[in-house]
């Protein structure tokens, strides 16, 4: 399908929508974060399993996640036929069309999970005949993802990602549907952070990432790339590795074969206390520390050779600029104070977990406990992120 066919889209929104900071509306602000216009309840995700992830699989876990994705269906002839092909070699598909995914999504009504369809197809015009069915409440993902030679020679799965322009092609016409769109992509099979762009000027809105063994520095660059909600999938079976996930990146983690309702209930039951305990569930670490573009909430004034200055630099941002983006967006705030920090305002002060005996007194004498000052430090970190990418490239 031409792009000149295509409809204009609807104006576009990123996901960080910063302003200027208030203690007040920290208080009231969501724990985690939302999707398609819904409170997540906690950022564990089920991601999808072709013959496995359905209804039923959803709601014997939905105590503890926040999201799934059913499916994968086949939408049209070229994959209806693989999925056929991949069935006949011993894999479960799933079959019967549209009228399966109407009643799946019927089971699920009355769920407090945000619902997604894993769909393949081999056109754009294949996914917008699913809108048409079932309309904006779901989360469409794209299936940029399966690598089985069926759907490969089908043009559907992981062949997207060696055609981007048809995969953009598809982000487009739902885009211009008003849906929420998900790609479930492969890390590695191309240039993550050229990808990650592209996807996010089509109107994509989440990139559900299979790491595979590349670990979080590809999921860090992506997270430099693009302002769009991340999923990061593949081994996440312990709160420490979701950790991992989260402080270099990752909105979400989500699980697959692991998907066991001990694994699901622990990931849980372990973020929702780090939650509580510290008040922004994925801070990143410190740019100092390794942490993605996020940790600029973190930094200090740019006074001293760190890697704070080429993150700027490689940002297109001066030290002046960015002095004055953070000043900006805490005047008037609890953030704006602090005249016995180092550079007198808790605007330049670090992480919580890390000690300094001056942030901790000014918190106390405001008083702002810490679960509160992080929260304000997200908010922060949200508006300059912004800022980041407040203009959608134009050169990809």
């Amino acid at each position: 399908m031409a792009t000149a066919l295509i409809p204009s889209p609807p104006p576009r929104q990123t996901k960080y929508q910063g302003a200027r900071i208030s203690t007040a509306s920290m208080r009231g602000s969501s724990r985690f974060l939302s999707i398609n216009g819904k409170s997540v309840n906690t950022p564990v995700v089920l991601a999808s399993m072709a013959g496995i992830t359905n209804a039923a699989y959803v709601l014997e876990r939905a105590a503890h996640v926040g999201a799934a994705f059913i499916g994968g269906f086949s939408l049209d002839a070229a994959s209806q036929e693989a999925s056929k092909k991949m069935a006949e070699a011993g894999r479960i598909e799933f079959f019967g069309g549209f009228e399966e995914i109407a009643a799946e999504l019927a089971m699920l009504e009355g769920s407090d999970v945000v619902i997604g369809l894993n769909l393949r197809g081999s056109n754009p015009e294949a996914y917008a005949a699913a809108t048409r069915a079932f309309g904006t409440d779901v989360v469409y993902e794209i299936d940029a993802h399966c690598r089985q030679q069926p759907m490969i020679d089908a043009h559907c799965g992981e062949s997207l990602l060696h055609n981007i322009g048809v995969l953009c092609d598809i982000i487009r016409v739902l885009h211009a549907k008003g849906v929420c769109i998900s790609v479930k992509m492969r890390a590695g099979v191309t240039d993550d952070r050229l990808l990650a762009r592209k996807l996010w000027v089509a109107g994509a809105d989440i990139l559900h990432i299979d790491l595979m063994d590349t670990g979080y520095t590809r999921l860090r660059q992506i997270r430099n790339s693009c302002p769009l909600i991340l999923i990061a999938n593949n081994g996440i079976t312990s709160p420490e590795r979701m950790m991992d996930m989260f402080s270099h990146g990752a909105d979400m983690v989500s699980l697959a074969r692991s998907a066991n309702v001990p694994t699901l209930q622990h990931l849980d039951r372990s973020i929702r206390v780090i939650s509580e305990e510290t008040g922004w569930y994925n801070a990143p670490k410190q740019l100092c520390r390794g942490g993605d573009i996020r940790a600029l909430t973190f930094c200090c004034m740019p006074v001293k050779q760190c890697p704070l200055l080429p993150t700027l630099e490689n940002l297109g941002m001066d030290c002046q600029d960015y002095l004055a983006l953070k000043q900006g967006l805490t005047v008037n705030s609890s953030l704006s104070q602090g005249d016995q920090t180092c550079f007198g305002s808790l605007a330049w002060c670090c992480k919580s977990s890390t000690p300094c005996m001056f942030r901790d007194m000014v918190l106390k004498s405001l008083p702002l406990p810490k679960t509160e000052y992080m929260a304000m430090k997200r908010e922060l970190s949200a508006g300059i992120v912004e800022k980041i990418f407040a203009d959608v490239p134009t050169d990809c």
